[in-house]
């Protein structure tokens, strides 16, 4: 037996559903002249409106919220393309899938694959073209720079080979391998190289490795023309032998690559003193500047506070001035220059006496204008940042004080 209460919300639910259905078949039943005939340019007319002028009117309200789709706050967000690097001959670029078919034809060669660890034999063509999609999206998330070499054949662009470099835990182990028909010439140095100093320069690595199969002197001797050091002797799995195989180990730092930081004037083994000015620009925000040095420089890739040598008879005060202006394009005067802490430091070749300032007032906006990388920073965060030997004592005190 059904409890009365219950029948009697059952037989109203009932009606209810049966009047929405009644009314939802009237609504698609109506005549069509009173429907409301469709004007694509309605929208397009009411943002051209002189009302909307008003920052208070319903289209500019709407407007902004079209300006904070996720879409387009994607798009803002989407990391920058890679830049390709380029050298006297040769092109270091991402690889497209235009490129599958000259790269399965270069690498499906016995006297290729037997030097490389993670290439079978033979090398499926399909497989070219699942691989090129697979560095495209590690390179959109920084994971590994794996780059097609390319040059010039007149005017066509032909693929050479491929270089690469895989990040893990601040340490990138590198990669590469040219065609055949492309060996003896120089290639592998110039590319590898490029790539080495670039990937020291601009990620955040501590350190370049490299293994080197013992029967492949030619490789090794790549590598030690680039600078790496060869460090022991270890074994990889190879897939085109199917087999292990010894290998030689090789790493490589800054110093190695770029080579000591030096100071002219060194006479009978003493070390001289090197005198640098250097400064904290800090803006509204209690952030502080720095500037990672960029390839070229001696010990590229690490962080620093700007700044420069002393010229015989300059005050730092002059120095920052000069400096500031010709690596920031900003104005500073010395008034605006407060001395802080200085750090005293002894290198290989000199010792180091460099004077921190701070600075919270400059004419202009820091811009790079010597190709480094600048980035506010967190007083808390400094420590994050790798920097010279010298510079790393400032932190704490500069943090602290901030």
């Amino acid at each position: 037996m059904i409890h009365p209460v219950r029948q009697r919300l059952a037989t109203q639910c009932n009606e209810t559903k049966s009047s929405r259905r009644i009314r939802r078949m009237a609504r698609l039943h109506r005549p069509q002249a009173r429907l409301r005939p469709p004007c694509p340019l309605r929208h397009l007319r009411r943002m051209s409106s002189t009302r909307e002028a008003s920052p208070r009117t319903k289209p500019a309200r709407r407007s902004r919220r079209r300006n904070n789709e996720p879409g387009l706050l994607d798009a803002l967000a989407a990391p920058e393309p890679f830049e390709p690097l380029k050298t006297d001959r040769l092109i270091l670029r991402p690889l497209v899938p235009e490129d599958a078919e000259a790269m399965h034809w270069l690498v499906n060669d016995w006297e290729v694959t037997r030097n490389l660890a993670t290439v079978p034999f033979p090398y499926p063509r399909e497989l070219a073209g699942e691989w090129i999609e697979t560095t495209r999206r590690s390179l959109a998330e920084g994971r590994a720079y794996e780059l097609a070499i390319t040059g010039r054949e007149g005017d066509d662009e032909i693929l050479v080979g491929v270089v690469g470099v895989r990040i893990a835990e601040r340490v990138g182990r590198l990669g590469y391998w040219v065609g055949r028909r492309f060996w003896g010439h120089g290639v592998a140095t110039e590319a590898v190289g490029r790539l080495s100093r670039w990937a020291l320069a601009n990620l955040d690595l501590d350190r370049l490795e490299a293994g080197v199969i013992i029967d492949n002197p030619a490789s090794a001797a790549v590598l030690r023309r680039i600078g790496f050091r060869q460090v022991g002797k270890g074994k990889d799995r190879s897939l085109a032998r199917a087999a292990e195989c010894d290998v030689w180990r090789f790493e490589a730092t800054r110093d190695d690559l770029f080579g000591h930081v030096e100071a002219a004037g060194e006479t009978n083994g003493s070390k001289p003193l090197l005198l640098v000015a250097s400064c904290a620009l800090i803006d509204a925000d209690g952030r502080v500047l720095l500037a990672r040095r960029p390839e070229g420089k001696k010990m590229a890739g690490l962080w620093e506070f700007p700044g420069g040598k002393l010229h015989d008879g300059e005050t730092p005060e002059a120095a920052l001035i000069r400096e500031l202006k010709e690596e920031l394009g900003i104005d500073v005067t010395a008034t605006c220059l407060a001395p802080f802490a200085f750090a005293s430091h002894e290198y290989e070749r000199f010792h180091l006496l460099m004077p921190l300032y701070l600075c919270r007032r400059w004419k202009g906006t820091p811009r790079p204008k010597e190709n480094q990388t600048l980035t506010w920073v967190r007083p808390q965060k400094l420590a994050d940042y790798p920097m010279p030997p010298a510079d790393k004592p400032l932190i704490p005190l500069l943090r602290d004080f901030l």
